[in-house]
């Protein structure tokens, strides 16, 4: 086999305190192969593709191990060296382009300022257009005059991938580079990710906690745990019989739109840079775990062909378990909740005005869930906004419990409370400068009218309920990862114990572990408050389980709705069977139906806690 163009040995990353986030950690990546991390927020995943172009974010460093790409060692270079190869050795696709893209500079001057510094023999306007026409996008001079902001997500996302391409780097790292967009640009972006590899062998790491997405695109891959590799293998072999629990527990809470299923989150919270325990790190949240789990570290064992495994019993994870969800609340069958009649809604600008909604009329019952889907642009947000208060229609009309709503100018303070809205990106409602306690305990303050030190009595409850910490309560925004900021979000939107709540895409973002737990609180919260939600989604699988009815948008307009099952099953609209068709199946499709663990599933549980023969350490090339 040929030198592997990634490979990494014994990678460590420590905080300027000395503290590991990751450790021991080795992989490596062929010639036109993908290789996929994945794991839940604060694994090391994306600390780990960072590595591989020589940077540590600040208040970290690159503290042992070996780095080398295509035969350069990233480790032992300078710092100006390391910045001279980013981008013509290994570039970087980030997950936000939109905050990664210069809004000053046109789309054309982002690709041409990488090909004159990275390959001034190829810096004309031609080459531009060549890198731009190579991931799908309009190579003519009026695009390339562009500015971000006047692209779409998927666009912006195409450019950064150009930018990353433009100087024909050996490697790409790919951080999280579909999160966030709709099915069809989902699936447009990773068709051109695949048809690069295939057209110009590029190597790549792909990051990402959507185990349906890497099933898709990656060979190999590998998955990480409190800041170590815990397994891994083929894709084949690693997601469709996984050994760790932990992988196991990931698999289990991936929803899917084609046989909805019940999700099963992983118990407790994921292990935090300081708070590693004697032991395997994940064995406060294992059911298999034994008292030598609670006393060593196991070594990365090889169980198969090229498949390893960091785990005393991985003999003992028992198969997928696949289950039907839980039957839903019966919807009442009285005056809807919120009733919405021919709206309209646009934008207006010195240039132009864009009708955003155009005559979409539906309702939403108590307890009920509808879930809007369609493609960026198709006016979700928009209408989530209206009847938030956010955006004033320019038409129609819209009751709550048969009173008028108006705007949010016009709303009393009941009416503001009843209608709770949670954005997609917490950053936009989150107050850096003040403490989570405090954001979470403040919409029960000012529309409950509650105490301060009642308001603060139920804040640990909230974190409880969302699944985070209660110690983070003291914390700020920024101290927090993006998944651990949205739970934030719903936990305060909570705190105002709405009536409606309005979900825009609050889950695109979390790990699939966190995502079950957000899902099943939400059904909770259901059952046990008859909440009602209007979910925006452009997971389908996520649609499938949490949502009674779904409507189907595009270009602002409805074209079609219905219930849930009937919907997936039978989509009518040409336009729905297209999104159906670009949403990717999760791994695993062969899971079993178990009622309880099988004999060989108790052998070999009971061999293991009899005999703990130590195992060997070994790189997974």
């Amino acid at each position: 086999m040929s030198e592997p163009v990634i490979d990494v040995t014994g990678l460590d990353v420590r905080a300027a305190s000395g503290t590991p986030i990751i450790q021991g950690v080795s992989f490596s990546v062929q010639r036109g192969e993908i290789l996929g991390i994945v794991g839940e927020s604060g694994s090391g995943k994306t600390t780990a593709g960072l590595a591989l172009l020589g940077y540590a974010r600040r208040g970290a460093r690159l503290s042992n191990g070996r780095v080398r790409v295509a035969g350069t060692d990233m480790l032992e270079l300078s710092s100006d060296d390391r910045r001279r190869l980013r981008g013509k050795v290994i570039s970087y696709v980030p997950q936000e382009p939109g905050q990664a893209l210069n809004p000053s500079l046109r789309v054309g001057d982002h690709v041409m300022e990488i090909l004159r510094f990275h390959a001034p023999e190829r810096s004309s306007r031609a080459d531009v257009a060549d890198a731009l026409m190579r991931v799908g996008l309009p190579e003519d001079r009026l695009f390339q005059r562009r500015f971000p902001h006047q692209l779409s997500g998927g666009q912006q996302q195409r450019v950064a991938i150009a930018a990353a391409l433009a100087a024909s780097p050996a490697a790409v790292v790919f951080d999280e580079p579909t999160t966030g967009l709709d099915v069809t640009t989902q699936a447009v972006i990773l068709e051109e990710v695949k048809r690069l590899r295939r057209d110009l062998e590029l190597s790549a790491v792909y990051v990402s906690h959507d185990l349906a997405v890497i099933s898709t695109i990656a060979d190999r891959v590998i998955v990480m745990y409190g800041g170590r590799v815990v397994e891994g293998g083929p894709v084949s072999a690693v997601l469709h019989s996984p050994r760790h629990p932990y992988t196991r527990g990931l698999l289990a809470s991936v929803p899917d739109h084609v046989v909805p299923r019940r999700l099963h989150g992983i118990p407790g919270v994921a292990v935090g840079v300081a708070e590693q325990p004697p032991g395997c790190p994940f064995h406060p949240r294992c059911g298999q775990a034994f008292d030598r789990c609670r006393r060593e570290l196991p070594e990365f064992e090889l169980i198969g062909p090229d498949h390893a495994v960091r785990c005393f019993a991985w003999e003992a994870t028992p198969p997928l378990v696949t289950e039907p969800p839980l039957s839903r609340r019966s919807i009442d069958a009285r005056t809807p909740l919120l009733n919405v009649e021919e709206l309209c809604a646009e934008y207006r600008s010195k240039a132009e005005v864009v009708a955003a909604v155009q005559s979409v009329s539906f309702f939403l019952k108590p307890s009920e869930a509808v879930a809007l889907v369609g493609e960026s642009g198709s006016g979700k947000t928009t209408i989530a906004r209206c009847i938030a208060g956010l955006h004033t229609p320019c038409g129609g009309r819209m009751w709550f419990e048969g009173e008028p709503l108006p705007p949010a100018r016009g709303r009393r303070r009941d009416l503001r409370r009843r209608i709770q809205i949670v954005f997609q990106n917490p950053n936009d409602s989150l107050n850096p400068r003040h403490s989570i306690a405090h954001q979470i305990a403040r919409p029960a303050v000012l529309l409950r009218e509650v105490s301060r030190r009642v308001a603060q009595a139920e804040v640990n409850e909230l974190l409880d309920r969302v699944r985070l910490p209660r110690r983070l309560g003291g914390r700020y925004p920024w101290e927090l990862s993006g998944g651990e900021r949205q739970r934030v979000a719903i936990a305060r939107a909570l705190a105002a114990h709405p009536d409606l709540l309005v979900c825009d895409e609050i889950t695109s973002a979390l790990d699939v572990s966190v995502q079950a737990a957000v899902l099943d609180l939400l059904a909770e919260l259901r059952r046990e408050l008859a909440l009602a939600m209007l979910f925006i989604s452009h997971d389908l699988g996520v649609v499938a389980t949490v949502a009674d009815r779904v409507i189907v948008l595009h270009a602002g307009q409805v074209c079609e709705t219905a219930e849930t099952s009937a919907l997936l099953r039978a989509p009518a609209h040409r336009y729905t069977r297209t999104l159906l068709e670009a949403a990717p199946r999760p791994p695993g499709e062969g899971c079993v139906r178990l009622s309880s663990a099988s004999p060989a599933h108790e052998r070999a549980e009971a061999k293991l806690c009899e005999t703990e023969a130590p195992t060997a350490q070994l790189h997974l090339e």
